[in-house]
């Protein structure tokens, strides 16, 4: 996209620790398609850290270079491969050769000059958009399968990716699927039918799927104004890793749809266990990390891009409407607050 994500370690983990989230798990892009380059790129940008923190090594391409590569990091810098020593293969669920073909029937001229523009973007980016999510999701599921290596599919966002989650994991094979707050209102893409947001509340209650992420990526709004004219020039990701906690909490703790103990579950004990990081985290026991959240859940407050402790200038839950209170036009009242965040045992963050 020719542009740089908003937040840096610093800022970004700033506001996760506001957020009530004491570690985080960032995605490394290669370096001119060097796995090794990207990991030591962003050990310096990690540098500005003030949180524990891992890494999920992207693998864009597969070659024998990128094979040594990991060897490598697997000996030197404690990463594993997938497969053969057990670990957990990561994977972003799309069709990009289709994804592309559909954004070039969207971009033509003609339907820039039609009425119909917007009713083609509504009617046909949404369901094109799901489809192809459910066929990748079924194809990695398929290959994992193949191969005998567990599964972990990132921010599922619609029922077709979700369902194939579903038989999968009733077959008895090893998949993990990770729904985010983001795929509930808002995000860049889907534009969705309704249901499929509930029906992901639905699936976490159930254990279809097993936490709820972020895919935390900010960008302000002069960035985001790079695709006024071609939407895809638009950089693609939103905030999330503040709003989280609370976001989970108000929607689907206060509903009723799950317990307190659930809670806790798919914010943090499934993720650390999944991540291999359990008890160290993810759990309150003789020897684990002492982080500990205070959360009150009859405290309420406003979500707001005037507020929030990232970067950016923008904040997609601005304004979302809910079954809680405003008393402003563009704020949202959230029920649950976390007021004190502890770290290794110190407190970090402090509600005032």
């Amino acid at each position: 996209m020719g542009t740089v994500a908003f937040d840096d370690f610093f800022s970004g983990q700033a506001a996760a620790l506001a957020g009530g989230t004491t570690m985080h798990i960032d995605f490394v892009h290669p370096v001119n398609g060097s796995l090794m380059a990207g990991f030591e790129a962003y050990e310096k940008k990690a540098k500005k850290s003030c949180m524990d923190y891992g890494f999920h090594v992207v693998i864009r391409k597969w070659d024998e270079s990128v094979s040594r590569e990991m060897e490598i990091m697997v000996k030197e810098k404690g990463l594993k491969r997938c497969k053969s020593p057990g670990a957990l293969a990561m994977v972003h669920a799309e069709n990009g050769d289709a994804v592309f073909e559909g954004q070039k029937r969207m971009i033509e001229p003609v339907l820039a000059l039609s009425a119909v523009y917007d009713v083609t973007i509504s009617l046909s980016c949404g369901p094109f958009k799901l489809l192809l999510e459910g066929e990748a999701t079924a194809r990695a599921i398929r290959l994992a399968s193949f191969v005998n290596t567990p599964l972990y599919v990132v921010h599922v966002m619609s029922i077709d990716a979700m369902e194939e989650l579903a038989k999968a994991r009733k077959s008895g094979q090893n998949v993990n699927g990770e729904a985010v707050v983001s795929g509930w209102y808002v995000t860049s893409p889907p534009i969705r039918e309704s249901g499929h947001n509930k029906a992901l509340q639905a699936a976490l209650s159930t254990g279809v799927l097993q936490l709820v992420g972020t895919d935390h990526g900010t960008f302000n709004s002069t960035q985001k104004a790079f695709g006024i004219d071609d939407f895809r020039k638009i950089p693609n990701g939103v905030n999330g890793i503040e709003e989280r906690m609370h976001l989970v909490w108000d929607t689907m703790v206060e509903s009723g749809q799950i317990s307190v103990t659930d809670y806790v579950r798919i914010t943090s004990t499934e993720c650390a266990r999944i991540f291999n990081i359990y008890p160290r985290k993810g759990a309150i026991l003789v020897g684990s990390d002492a982080d500990i959240i205070i959360f009150n859940p009859n405290s309420s407050f406003a979500i707001s891009a005037s507020s929030h402790h990232s970067r950016t200038d923008t904040n997609v839950y601005d304004g979302r409407k809910g079954k809680k209170r405003f008393d402003k036009v563009f704020d949202m009242f959230c029920q649950g607050k976390v007021e004190v965040t502890i770290a290794g045992g110190r407190v970090v963050w402090q509600d005032d």
